[in-house]
């Protein structure tokens, strides 16, 4: 399923309101210059949950009988003028009666078109890489390192095909623009009165997202995660009844990352605008992503192919910014660093929880991210086998990153502002 919330405005509960000062919001998108304090609607403690699990647009899947093995998801932005452009997908993939999961957390950006198309087709795309590399190998288990390269491949090989789908409408691919007319390009790309498959392909190169891609086998013995981005996978393992261990598996692809702009800067030598201010050409923050086409094709693709998608209705300058820093394309890589991570499956193994996030997540944690995650594992480890049937895992998870109280989750959930106060968050938890 793909996580798409649904944003309708809560409804207040009677009762007097309070006032929220800049301090009591979490997260590092509200301004001190936001006009605090700002009023919210206190909300009892049942009244907040159901509200805060009604913006979170949950999904839960059982992946075994037993209900061992489930993931639970959700996708939050507390702004009902801004729809959230995170996603989430959890599937499970048959595969020569054998059955692989997947679980996925994706941040867009720029417009939701393309972090839309990737959540409904990464399993899709993964799925048939998978049957091609088991079929190759028959009855024998392909080993963890194949399966490895045959994930990062799919990846780069969906990644690729945005692009050159839309390169495939004109015979002789970008060389051959040269020739046509403006005029000429808009006839190809404005099909919408025909069904706009030639728009809808070349929309999708306009925005980007990152994405955090997670595959069990059917064995359960092994998980694979291919990472592109700032979004965030955390192992919670139970060491004994009093005590967690939160492991972080990957790592951000951004400016904050050395090894990352180091890469970056040996890809391109001799320009020292390739990353301006911590962002790739001075304009986008992630260093890997899916789509976000003008920073992997030439300027011309761009100037010529998404310039004539919306002919004199934008101003192209802010384009034109980065694209004139645009010399040995792409600036932005498509291949995930993927990692390996052994399971053990047997039913004494101690308990073990998968949290995949966007950057809304570890934003609204901050520095307090180990704590919020160690008070959630331990209510999970007391709470009845009841509690945690009824109550999503993600959603116990998202109440506790927000304060753990109702006048927290309230201020949160309620606080009059037109503009949004919280980045988009999505989680997926996972029990392994």
């Amino acid at each position: 399923m793909d996580g798409i919330p649904e944003c309708s405005k809560l409804s207040w509960d009677a009762g007097l309101t309070s006032f929220a000062s800049f301090g009591d919001i979490p997260g590092n998108l509200c301004s001190p210059t936001d006009d605090w304090p700002r009023p919210f609607r206190p909300l009892s403690h049942d009244a907040a949950w159901d509200h805060l699990a009604a913006a979170s647009n949950l999904h839960s899947v059982r992946f075994d009988p037993t209900g061992r093995w489930r993931a639970d998801a959700l996708n939050f932005q507390p702004c009902a003028e801004t729809p959230s452009q995170d996603r989430y997908a959890i599937q499970q993939i048959h595969i020569q009666g054998r059955v692989w999961t997947l679980s996925a957390v994706f941040d867009g950006h720029l417009g939701s078109h393309t972090v839309e198309h990737v959540a409904h087709h990464m399993p899709i795309i993964v799925r048939e890489h998978l049957e091609l590399i088991t079929q190759k190998h028959g009855d024998r288990v392909v080993p963890p390192p194949l399966i490895a390269d045959m994930f990062a491949m799919a990846i780069r090989a969906f990644d690729d095909a945005i692009a050159n789908d839309v390169l495939e409408l004109f015979p002789g691919g970008l060389s051959s623009l040269s020739r046509l007319s403006d005029l000429q390009i808009q006839e190809v790309l404005d099909d919408q009165l025909s069904g706009g498959q030639n728009y809808t392909k070349a929309r999708l190169c306009l925005y980007g997202t990152t994405a955090l891609v997670a595959l069990v086998d059917p064995d359960h013995r092994n998980l694979w995660l291919a990472n592109l981005g700032d979004c965030q996978a955390l192992m919670v393992s139970e060491t004994d009844q009093k005590a967690w261990n939160i492991e972080v598996l990957t790592r951000f692809h951004n400016g904050e990352n050395p090894l990352e702009v180091q890469r970056v800067i040996n890809e391109h030598p001799g320009e020292p605008e390739c990353i301006l201010d911590g962002r790739v050409l001075g304009a986008i923050a992630p260093f890997r992503c899916l789509g976000d086409t003008p920073f992997k094709q030439p300027p011309e693709f761009t100037r010529r192919i998404l310039y004539n998608l919306y002919p004199g209705q934008h101003d192209t300058s802010p384009w034109e910014e980065f694209l004139m820093r645009n010399h040995t394309p792409p600036y932005i890589s498509s291949t995930p660093e993927v990692t390996h991570y052994p399971l053990d499956p047997s039913p004494r193994a101690p308990r073990k929880y998968l949290i995949l996030c966007s950057d809304g997540f570890t934003d609204i944690c901050g520095t307090n991210q180990r704590a919020i995650v160690d008070q959630w594992a331990r209510a999970a480890a007391y709470s009845s086998s009841r509690e945690l049937d009824e109550k999503s895992l993600a959603l116990r998870l998202l109440w506790q990153a927000l304060g753990n109280d109702p006048t927290s989750v309230s201020r949160v959930l309620t606080l009059n502002m037109d503009s949004p106060w919280l980045d988009d968050v999505s989680i997926v938890v996972q029990c392994l």
